[in-house]
């Protein structure tokens, strides 16, 4: 989970190529090795579901509420900036009867969780609400989802420097990784010292001065003779404490672990989590073979762990058996849900029906959500070579789509196919992907950007990915 890789510290993508190769990126799939058994004593997934629903419940009922007293037409549901407005706070705080500060939590805890989806001021139900009960692989993906955003969860100190701030967010992974191989509680005195290791070394890499007043000597940070490198130094100590309590208490919030008598644990929740991110797999649903008789949300979901042509015999076989006018709606409406993969699979399976959807398709070319994936489906049929499909879309439609793709593998792919996502984007470079990513406001802004920083192996990289989130969420510039 850490990177000794040697690195240029400019931000800047790979060779960009056409973003009409992206959606294609869901499908990619590396050899597979036989899939790790979690340590002994990892609960069950429905157990662990069992867990993450609970932890979550607070959420999921701020999120239901939501669902069922907001929509088209009413009050704004938020101020414009992701979190909820005044009048929808004290509303949702009376007919739940909880505090406002309660509900202004459980409501930022339901969006990193991906249970609510935000639209400008208005706030839509994400498809993991619709799972909830019962998709346990839903359910620990939000869990997941919430656990990669932790240090989103409480405000970081306001007297430390953001840098130092964000090299413990760098470093915290490492220590996360101490807490799941020991297996049990760990002094606190002994993850600090972990954690000014692992600072130490993030900043000798950079060739940076340490943080703080001794900072002022402007002299290189040098490693410590062997001899003393499991003591902390006393600065540093006294400078990072504070962090690495407030990096506690915010994975305790998420429900990672629990601390106490100056020890830390991890949850099995957490230690389950961990465990996936340094196995770098993820809590997948199992694909059988054959899905002819199911609907067409099912039918893609089970189809996205196949190969291309693979899946393509599974989408004639199940347009085959039903009539074309009706397959197509029922594909258009798998397209309309909040499941970002299911949205690309669904025109994969437009493009085998062919001629006969081209006037379903066209009908939908104004619909947001659909309007990217219309385009390039009507320009491939239109005759246009897929590699140059890309270029009937606009700057923002392109953008848009790279996030929406971006979302899908955060959900359903691997870290590293998240990583090489970057190759798709226009944008040459870091900060540009950035301000036009936050710009064309895509729901999924904030998750995709947060699954992003912990997957990157780049320190610099990473920080400013999670700086652009951290202002994503607060509305910030």
């Amino acid at each position: 989970m850490t990177s000794r890789i040697p690195r240029d510290s400019r931000l800047r993508l790979v060779r960009p190529r056409p973003l009409a190769a992206a959606p294609s990126a869901v499908n990619q799939r590396r050899t597979r090795r036989p899939a790790p058994r979690p340590p002994e004593g990892t609960p069950a997934p429905a157990e662990l579901a069992r867990m993450a629903r609970s932890g979550l419940a607070a959420a999921a009922r701020v999120a239901r509420w939501a669902d069922n007293a907001l929509g088209p037409g009413r009050d704004a549901a938020t101020d414009g900036k992701a979190t909820l407005s005044d009048t929808t706070a004290e509303r949702a705080a009376s007919d739940l009867g909880l505090s406002l500060s309660q509900v202004r939590a459980d409501w930022d805890t339901a969006r990193l969780a991906g249970l609510v989806e935000v639209h400008g001021d208005s706030a839509r139900p994400g498809w993991r609400l619709r799972a909830w009960d019962r998709d346990d692989s839903a359910v620990l993906r939000g869990w997941v989802a919430l656990f990669d955003a932790w240090s989103l969860a409480l405000p970081e100190p306001r007297d430390q420097e953001s840098a130092a701030v964000a090299e413990v967010v760098s470093a915290m992974p490492q220590v996360l990784s101490f807490l799941q191989l020991s297996a049990g509680p760990v002094p606190v005195d002994q993850l600090l010292d972990l954690l000014c290791q692992r600072v130490t070394e993030l900043r000798t890499e950079r060739c940076e001065v340490s943080y703080g007043p001794e900072a002022v000597t402007a002299r290189p940070k040098v490693p410590r003779p062997a001899a003393v490198a499991g003591q902390a130094e006393p600065a540093q100590d006294a400078e990072l404490a504070p962090l690495l309590d407030w990096a506690l208490r915010a994975l305790a919030s998420v429900g990672a672990l629990t601390c106490g008598d100056g020890q830390a644990t991890l949850t099995p929740l957490g230690n389950w989590a961990v465990w996936v991110k340094l196995e770098q797999i993820c809590v997948a649903a199992q694909s059988p073979a054959g899905h002819i008789e199911q609907s067409a949300e099912d039918m893609l979901r089970g189809c996205a762990q196949l190969r291309p042509n693979a899946a393509r015999a599974e989408y004639r076989a199940w347009l085959a058996a039903r009539p074309v006018g009706s397959a197509v709606t029922e594909l258009l409406n798998a397209a309309r849900g909040e499941d970002a993969l299911l949205r690309g699979l669904a025109f994969e399976a437009l493009r085998v029906v062919g001629a006969p959807a081209e006037h379903d398709v066209r009908a939908v070319v104004d619909e947001p959500a659909l309007r990217p994936y219309a385009l390039l489906w009507l320009a491939e049929h239109d005759g246009v070579d897929p590699e140059d499909a890309h270029e009937v879309l606009t700057r923002e439609e392109a953008t848009w789509l790279w996030v929406d793709t971006a979302a899908a593998v955060a959900d359903h792919g691997e870290a590293p196919m998240l990583v090489r996502h970057l190759e798709s984007a226009l944008q040459p470079t870091v900060p540009a992907l950035l301000a036009e990513v936050r710009a064309v406001g895509h729901p999924r802004t904030v998750q995709v950007l947060v699954a992003l920083a912990a997957a990157h192996p780049d320190p610099a990289l990473a920080k400013a990915v999670r700086r652009a989130a951290f202002q994503v969420h607060t509305g910030g510039s």
